[in-house]
C-alpha cells in the first residue's frame, strides 16, 4: 500500500499542534517536579544542574544530534524535527504567561502529561519528525551497530529517572516513572500503521490471494 506524502502546510500544522501537546505536558511536569526520559529528559534534569530555562537547553541538547539525522536518516526527518524542537523550545517557555497551575494532583499530573507528551510525539511520527536527542540517537546504533532502538532508549530513560533521584524526592521518581508508562502505553498501543487503514489492506491481500491463483491456474495450464 503506498503512503500519501504530507503537503508542507499540514506538516507544519501538525508539527506546532504536536509542539503544543508536548510543551504543556513538560509544564505540567515542571509544576509538580516531575521526570520524563529522552532529551526532554535531559533539559529537566539539566535545569537543576544549571541555572537556565529548559526551552533553552532543549534546544542546545539537539543541536548536536542534528548532523546525525541528516546523514543517517533523511533530510526531511531532520528539519521536520528541528522544527518540532524549537516548537517545543519556545511553547515551553510561553506556556506560563498563558496558564497560572495553582494546583495539581501529582499523580494527574503525571497521568494526563505523559498522555499529552505521548499524543505528541504520536503525530510528529506520523509526520517523519521526532523530539530529536535520545530517539536519533537509538536510531542511529540500531542502524549501523544493530542495537537495539528501545534497548537503548530504556537505558537512558533509567539513567535519567536515577540521576533525578539526586534532585528531586523518590516518590516523586516513582510518579515519574508512572508519567513514562502512560506515555510509551500511547505510542504503543498507537505506533501501527497496520491498524489505521483496514479496508485498504483487505484490499491488497485479496489481491495478492487472486494474482497467486491466478498464476497457479496459469502454471497448471501450461
Amino acid at each position: 500500500m503506498q503512503k500519501t506524502k504530507h503537503s508542507v502546510i499540514e506538516d507544519v500544522f501538525a508539527l506546532i499542534s504536536a509542539g503544543l501537546f508536548v510543551a504543556f505536558g513538560v509544564y505540567l511536569f515542571q509544576s509538580q517536579d516531575l521526570m520524563v526520559g529522552g532529551a526532554a529528559g535531559l533539559a529537566l534534569l539539566g535545569t537543576y544542574a544549571v541555572d537556565m530555562d529548559f526551552g533553552l537547553l532543549f534546544f542546545l541538547i539537539n543541536l548536536p544530534f542534528y548532523t546525525l539525522a541528516w546523514t543517517q536518516i533523511s533530510k526531511r526527518f531532520t528539519i521536520n524535527t528541528f522544527i518540532s524542537v524549537t516548537t517545543v523550545s519556545i511553547l515551553t517557555e510561553q506556556i506560563p504567561a498563558f496558564v497560572d497551575i495553582s494546583h495539581v494532583n501529582p499523580i494527574f499530573a503525571a497521568v494526563f502529561g505523559g498522555i499529552l507528551i505521548g499524543v505528541g510525539m504520536l503525530m510528529m511520527f506520523r509526520h517523519s519528525s521526532s523530539l530529536g536527542g535520545v530517539g536519533i540517537m537509538a536510531f542511529y546504533l540500531q542502524q549501523r551497530f544493530n542495537i537495539r532502538a528501545g534497548t537503548f532508549q530504556l537505558a537512558v530513560d533509567s539513567t535519567i529517572l536515577l540521576c533525578a533521584l539526586f534532585f528531586i524526592a523518590w516518590h516523586l521518581v516513582l510518579i515519574s516513572i508512572l508519567a513514562a508508562f502512560c506515555l510509551n502505553m500511547v505510542i504503543s498501543l498507537n505506533h501501527r500503521p497496520e491498524r489505521y487503514f483496514p479496508a485498504q489492506e483487505k484490499q491488497a491481500k485479496s489481491r495478492a490471494e487472486t494474482d497467486t491463483l491466478e498464476g497457479s491456474d496459469k502454471r497448471v495450464t501450461a
